[in-house]
C-alpha cells in the first residue's frame, strides 16, 4: 500500500502546475486551496475532499468504498506531499453504489476521519446555512485536485478552481453546472478525473461555504469525458447527518 501510494505521490508532487482543470481554469486562490485536500486510494485512484474540521474531511461516498485503503496527502508551500493516515470512514447510509453507477442521484457523501489533525496550512470550511434554493444561472465555485487533461494523471494534484453556472432543473438531490461561456455545447471549464468529492462553494455571502460535492462529469453535449456538465450532490438533504456523524466521530465543526 505505502509503495503504491508513494509512486502516485511522486508523479503528482513532481508535476509542474498545469494551467488549470479541464478548460484551463487557473489555480485556486490561497483562500480556497487551504480547504481542499487530496485523497489517494490503494487501487490507484485519487479524489478530492474538503476539510470541515481539523481532523475531518467531507468527500463523495464513491471515493470511500470498502475493500480499499486510503491516505490523505498534505502539500506544503513548496508543493511537497506528506501522507496522512486515515482512522475511518462514514458513508451516508442512503448511498447506493448501484444507483450511482446507473447515473442516478444518490446520497453521494462521506466523511473521512483522520488519525491526526491537519497541519496549520489547512483550514476547515464552513457548511452553508439555510438559504433559498439554488436557482438556474447562479454561479458556484468548484475547487479540486483533478486532472487538467483527461487521461493524463500527471496533470492532477494541483488545486484549481472554476466558477460555473447552475443549469437544468436544480433540486435537493442533484445540481448540474456548466461553463457559462460554452454552455455544454463545446469543451469548457468543468470537473474531471480526481475532482470527485471536490467542494462546491457558495461565495454569495463573501466567505466561501460548502454547498455540495462533485459526483460526476460529462463531456460537451453530455458525451463521455469532461468539460461539459459537472454533477453535484447538494448538502441540503444531508447536512443534519453530517453534523450528527461528525459529533459521533469526535470532531468539532466550525
Amino acid at each position: 500500500m505505502r509503495r503504491a501510494l508513494a509512486a502516485i505521490l511522486v508523479v503528482l508532487a513532481s508535476t509542474p502546475a498545469a494551467p488549470g482543470m479541464v478548460g484551463n481554469a487557473p489555480p485556486a486562490s490561497a483562500a480556497l486551496a487551504r480547504h481542499v485536500v487530496l485523497i489517494l486510494g490503494s487501487r490507484g485512484t485519487f479524489c478530492t475532499g474538503v476539510a470541515i474540521a481539523r481532523d475531518l474531511v467531507l468527500t463523495a461516498a464513491h471515493c470511500a468504498l470498502p475493500g480499499a485503503d486510503y491516505k490523505l496527502v498534505e502539500f506544503d508551500a513548496a508543493g511537497r506531499g506528506t501522507m496522512r493516515d486515515v482512522a475511518g470512514f462514514a458513508r451516508h447510509p442512503a448511498f447506493s453504489l448501484e444507483i450511482f453507477l446507473n447515473h442516478r442521484a444518490t446520497a453521494d457523501v462521506a466523511l473521512v476521519k483522520l488519525a491526526q489533525p491537519l497541519s496549520s496550512a489547512y483550514a476547515p470550511a464552513p457548511l452553508t446555512g439555510p438559504r433559498k434554493p439554488v436557482a438556474v444561472g447562479e454561479r458556484l465555485v468548484v475547487a479540486g485536485h483533478g486532472v487538467a487533461l483527461r487521461g493524463d494523471g500527471k496533470t492532477g494534484g494541483t488545486v484549481r478552481a472554476a466558477t460555473l453556472a447552475v443549469t437544468g432543473q436544480p433540486g435537493t438531490l442533484q445540481i448540474r453546472l456548466y461553463d457559462p461561456a460554452t454552455r455544454n455545447t463545446r469543451a469548457g471549464l468543468g470537473a474531471c478525473t480526481g475532482d470527485s468529492g471536490a467542494p462546491v462553494f457558495d461565495t454569495s455571502a463573501g466567505a466561501p461555504a460548502v454547498i455540495g460535492v462533485v459526483s460526476w462529469s460529462t463531456g460537451p453535449g453530455n458525451s463521455d469525458g469532461c468539460g461539459g456538465l459537472t454533477g453535484v450532490t447538494p448538502l441540503v438533504r444531508y447536512k443534519d447527518w453530517i453534523v450528527a456523524q461528525a459529533r459521533r466521530m469526535g470532531s468539532v465543526l466550525p
